[in-house]
């Protein structure tokens, strides 16, 4: 039986404080989209493809074998891994679905500058449909960040070597996250507060999400659900990486940016790994 540390205990706060603090760069986007005057997409591009790298790699070389370390002890090697594998696509699917019904919106960096650029000329464009896109990219985002939330507290709390590389990761994630809900709620409400409103909102969906989880999960945590927490999250992780952050690093690079963030996030994970095993 695993025995998960007391809700008020160190271990767990510092848990929380890592998953909050990630959360907390979804409001560097809405911040930096509305002060900014200019942005670099070339450096977005790297940025996102070295969160993907990172996360890809901590949730299949890491992560995963949590997951078949806990089923084996409860299950035996075989069957344990047997578990875990199916755990890890059911993660992947999860997301999958969260997707299809609640479609994750990324707009251009071209048409984000291009409407910056014109809201400073012109004032704000308050139109129904940017309001509806505003709130559908709010409601959508919110939603993936439940499971992020979820993976960054339970893997911090079982090892901060692992949960703070990947809390980093989601951070740098969050930005352009965060520019996918200020700019059509800039834009249609003309307010600056608003769209930061509407992105602290979303961005609380993160440690909110750990919370429901530890909540729920904590007195039900055997080896074998422990197993299940961690093949899960390594789905949702490389689901992510691979559906919104390489997509999108490859959307802004104009050279071989998302190829070298790639690998350069790798690298530097199992660096990390290597160094504080």
């Amino acid at each position: 039986m695993y025995t998960p540390p007391e809700f008020f205990s160190q271990p767990v706060l510092i848990a929380f404080a890592v998953c909050a603090a990630a959360a907390a760069s979804t409001l560097l986007g809405s911040i930096f989209v509305l002060r900014a005057n200019h942005a670099n997409p070339r450096l977005l591009a790297f940025g996102l493809a070295f969160a993907g790298g990172a996360m890809v790699y901590v949730s299949l070389v890491e992560i995963f074998n949590k997951s078949v370390t806990a089923f084996a002890a409860t299950y035996g090697p075989k069957v344990g891994y047997g578990y875990a594998t199916l755990a890890f696509f059911a993660g992947i699917l999860m997301l999958a679905i969260i997707d299809r019904v609640i479609p994750n919106p990324h707009e251009g960096m071209d048409e984000r500058e291009v409407l910056h650029e014109h809201g400073h000329q012109h004032g704000a464009v308050s139109t129904p449909n940017v309001a509806r896109v505003g709130i559908l990219a709010a409601a959508a985002i919110t939603a993936h960040n439940f499971p992020e939330g979820l993976a960054t507290f339970f893997a911090t709390l079982d090892n901060p070597v692992v949960g703070l590389p990947l809390a980093m990761a989601i951070a740098i994630h969050n930005i352009p996250e965060g520019v996918s809900i200020a700019i059509p709620v800039y834009y249609a409400t003309g307010s600056r507060k608003k769209a930061i409103l509407a992105t602290a909102v979303s961005a609380i969906a993160e440690p909110a999400g750990a919370l429901i989880g530890y909540l729920l999960l904590a007195p039900l945590l055997t080896q074998a659900v422990f197993g299940a927490v961690f093949g899960v999250i390594a789905g949702v992780m490389v689901f992510l990486a691979l559906d919104e952050l390489m997509p999108e690093a490859k959307r802004y690079s104009k050279g071989h940016e998302a190829v070298y963030g790639m690998v350069i996030g790798m690298a530097a994970l199992a660096l990390s790994l290597v160094l504080f095993k």
